[in-house]
């Protein structure tokens, strides 16, 4: 099965996606001056959203939700999935949780799959 997940900026438009999470209920490091310039793939900024209360609750609830959506999407034969995660502007938050599920996939990987992994908007001002 080929597998797409990507991040994305919600004030950059809606992505065409099997499934699209919005994770911009996460706290927010774009306030938070010295993560601000940062990205989700650096490891202050990954810890922010995903070690606090909500991102740990969310990362407990999500990952059995994402491995069943995958495995179910596998039974029914599918060829493909796409799952797109978003936030305000897609470089903190949706970053985070997009590598954080990069991981759970990486588990669930099958020989033959295709997994693509990337962050549409991070690059953006």
């Amino acid at each position: 099965m080929k597998i797409t997940l990507f991040s994305f900026g919600f004030k950059y438009g809606h992505p065409e996606a099997d499934m699209v999470l919005d994770v911009r209920f996460l706290p927010n490091p774009y306030w938070v001056p010295e993560l601000k310039e940062h990205s989700g793939l650096e490891a202050p900024v990954a810890a922010y959203v995903l070690e606090s209360e909500a991102g740990r609750e969310f990362l407990t609830q999500g990952e059995l939700f994402f491995s069943f959506m995958v495995r179910s999407h596998r039974q029914a034969g599918r060829k493909e999935f796409t799952c797109a995660i978003g936030c305000t502007g897609g470089r903190h938050r949706s970053v985070a949780v997009t590598e954080y599920l990069r991981q759970i996939l990486d588990s669930l990987a099958e020989t033959g799959d295709e997994l693509t992994v990337f962050h549409q908007d991070i690059d953006r001002a």
